[in-house]
């Protein structure tokens, strides 16, 4: 299980509003001051998720703590689908459509990366419909 803390934002009565504190991958190396990663984490780094959870039993108060828990097989299922796909989707436009069509190089990159661009928007929306079920397999925890 992936654990992540969360404050309480806000309780209603069927969910929580939870925020996390977004962390970035490079914060203990000694070259975080001349790292290009190291400064730009450093330029964003008071940003905070908050999204809805449904709410387990128990009393819960805003300010409270809470540890989210997520399976490794969803967040590796998702992570694959939002790097792969699109990769996929320029992949295969760009040899579909040198070998049918006998459009210059320039207007197939082109459209290449547009249906790179257009695979995350299509993600972004699907994802959004399938929240509902992610939040199924998000468990949330008490801390005591």
């Amino acid at each position: 299980m992936i654990r992540e803390l969360a404050e309480v934002i806000a309780v209603d009565e069927s969910s929580l509003l939870v925020a996390t504190q977004l962390k970035t991958g490079c914060s203990g190396c000694a070259q975080q001051n001349t790292c290009g990663a190291g400064v730009i984490s450093k330029a964003f780094a008071d940003r905070r998720a908050q999204f809805r959870v449904a709410k387990p039993m128990g009393d819960f108060r805003v300010g409270e703590q809470l540890e989210l828990l997520l399976p490794e097989q969803t967040l590796t299922h998702f992570s694959i689908l939002m790097y792969g796909l699109p990769i996929v989707v320029l992949t295969l436009l760009a040899m579909l459509l040198t070998k049918f069509t006998s459009w210059s190089e320039g207007w197939i990159i082109l459209t290449a990366f547009a249906g790179f661009g257009l695979s995350f928007i299509g993600l972004k929306k699907w994802l959004s419909q399938r929240d509902i079920q992610i939040n199924k397999q998000l468990k949330v925890e008490q801390i005591s």
